[in-house]
């Protein structure tokens, strides 16, 4: 029989900061296959290993990247195609309402004014947006950080020469 104070037999025994004192009985884990590798690799050879596993990484990353640019693509082309398809159909819109508008005041006058008149608002609505674009057009500056980097680049080629 065993005292109080004294653990039973198979017992973990403890120190006083709560460590497992050697030939406790108690088990450590067995090593992982990571820490098995880390002690028989030289730094060398996990710096390799390192290497090759970036490599392989940054590949994957590419070979994901231009998959979901091809599958981007592609729904970027059926979208162009359908705006075309609709593009064509306001125009064929646009041309009957047109026709449309000139027989109804043809039933006014001769279908020859008619006609002119209808030609002549479309040459507005042609005008206004013209000048709108032009106007939008005038707006764009350019590249201008890249014409600024690409003026820096023959004197950072030489830089003996001072540039005043």
């Amino acid at each position: 029989m065993s005292t109080p104070y004294e653990p039973t037999a198979g017992a973990p025994r403890h120190t006083v900061d709560g460590v497992v004192t050697p030939g406790s009985g108690a088990h450590t884990p067995a090593p992982t296959q990571a820490e098995v590798r880390a002690e028989n690799e030289s730094i060398g050879d996990m710096f390799a290993s390192f290497s090759q596993n970036l490599s392989t990484l940054m590949s994957q990353e590419i070979a994901l990247a231009k998959a979901e640019a091809t599958d981007s693509a592609k729904k970027a082309g059926k979208g162009a195609g359908m705006f075309a398809g609709a593009a064509v159909g306001g125009f064929f819109l646009l041309m009957f309402l047109s026709l449309a508008l000139m027989y109804a005041l043809g039933a006014l006058m001769p279908l020859g004014w008619a006609a002119l008149i209808v030609a002549v608002l479309w040459g507005v609505v042609a005008a206004v947006l013209a000048l709108q674009g032009k106007k939008n057009m005038e707006k764009i500056k350019g590249l201008p950080q890249t014409q600024e980097t690409v003026q820096e680049i023959p004197g950072t080629l030489n830089p003996a020469k001072e540039t005043r």
